[in-house]
């Protein structure tokens, strides 16, 4: 059975073994104007990627706690199928990285793992890509969000 052969939900968690709240988007299918290869240069044939996205929230303190936590993935969905209408992207990184933002901007997020596949890319590859993972202290600049007052104010 392939479920055997997997890894438990926090050993492939970037929180490790701490409890959390995951919310997915998993295998969004859109074209974009992407890469460094002279065949990806030309925007009437764009790429197609495969964006895969997961936010955590650890559940400490009050969210432990919370029956009505939840983490919105509509805005990163928004942010995703905007990609046809962008001008040129040369690296999946920078795209990658305008997620991360996206996904921070909701201050429950605590933790991010984003992945960008070109399908179609070589023939003898199914795709090739990226993936960026960590905690927000990490990836975003200090001062970006101030998790400290939005938790006490959801513990008051």
């Amino acid at each position: 059975m392939i479920r055997d052969n997997m890894p438990s939900p926090n050993a492939a968690s970037p929180l490790g073994t701490r409890p959390y709240l995951k919310s997915v988007l998993r295998n969004v299918i859109v074209n974009a104007q992407v890469g460094l290869h002279p065949w990806e240069l030309y925007p009437e044939r764009p790429t197609r990627l495969c964006v895969n996205v997961e936010m955590f929230a650890w559940l400490h303190g009050a969210k432990a706690h919370d029956k009505d936590l939840y983490i919105d993935y509509d805005p990163v969905r928004n942010a995703i199928i905007t990609c046809p209408d962008r001008p040129h992207t040369p690296l999946l990184e920078t795209l990658a990285r305008e997620l991360v933002e996206v996904c921070f901007a909701n201050p429950l997020v605590d933790a991010i793992r984003i992945s960008i596949t070109k399908l179609d890319i070589f023939n003898e590859a199914a795709g090739a890509g990226i993936e960026i993972c960590g905690e927000r202290a990490e990836l975003l600049p200090a001062g970006n969000v101030n998790r400290k007052n939005y938790d006490q104010s959801r513990s008051e």
